[in-house]
């Protein structure tokens, strides 16, 4: 019960890896406070509840400042405190092509994938540090490593992400407050569903996720067990990091199938 007695809020906790994250925190004893601009995080809610979970449902959107701080303050309102926050929410804004991309798509996707991560930090610290301790995660890619794993302006704003991690851990350095990231590579959420169904369609669902060394995609709870991780206690020492999870896809070049084995 790694979080027991513990508060913790997560974004973007209507489905995949948010949702996966709220019923992994809860289940660990902490309070959760699932946030997410759709009606469906009471579905979360729920869950958590029915598997003896303390759980309540934000609505609202991650990437508006107003809401961010609200929530924050509503952790402390009702409990006292905020020990942690995963700032996982985030869209993929599509693949439209670098030259037909118009500066609000840009805008649409850096808000939510990029500012709402820097609202969480800004919010969450600010609570946390007088508490002396505190854990912040937030929700890469390894889009935002390299070219080839998302749509221009999602893989720019993960890119962000990290950078701002890095950041965000030295602006807080002697604070107490962590601040790392995950990076996750092709997980089945609500986001890549469309691939998933169409490769299904077509009968081709054996190759989805074989571009890795472990030759198959994650699942949500898989991501959210490296949040969890990182939020708690038995992280204590790592700092200012972006996790890659993503079977080892990001540990190498292209190559063709076979040259080493």
């Amino acid at each position: 019960m790694r979080f027991d007695g513990r508060v913790v809020l997560v974004t973007g906790a209507a489905s995949g890896i948010g949702r996966a994250a709220a019923l992994g925190f809860a289940a660990e004893g902490a309070t959760v406070l699932a946030a997410d601009w759709s009606d469906a995080v009471s579905a979360t809610v729920e869950a958590v509840r029915a598997a003896g979970g303390a759980a309540q449902a934000l609505v609202g959107d991650a990437g508006d400042e107003a809401f961010v701080k609200a929530a924050v303050d509503r952790a402390v309102a009702d409990h006292g405190r905020l020990d942690a926050l995963f700032a996982n929410a985030g869209i993929s804004g599509g693949l439209t092509p670098l030259a037909e991309l118009s500066v609000d798509e840009w805008e649409k996707v850096l808000r939510v994938n990029l500012i709402g991560v820097f609202l969480a930090i800004r919010e969450g610290s600010r609570v946390m540090i007088p508490q002396g301790k505190g854990a912040i995660v937030s929700t890469a890619s390894v889009a935002g490593i390299r070219s080839g794993a998302g749509g221009i302006p999602y893989s720019a704003s993960k890119a962000g992400v990290i950078n701002l991690t890095q950041t965000a851990a030295n602006w807080l350095g002697g604070t107490g407050v962590r601040v790392n990231c995950i990076c996750p590579g092709l997980t089945e959420t609500g986001m890549t569903a469309p691939m998933f169904d169409g490769a299904r369609a077509r009968g081709r669902e054996d190759r989805i996720g074989q571009l890795n060394p472990l030759k198959r995609y994650a699942t949500p709870d898989e991501q959210a067990a490296v949040a969890i991780f990182l939020a708690s206690d038995a992280a204590s020492y790592v700092n200012g990091q972006a996790i890659a999870v993503d079977g080892g896809l990001s540990s190498s070049h292209p190559t063709a199938p076979g040259k080493f084995v």
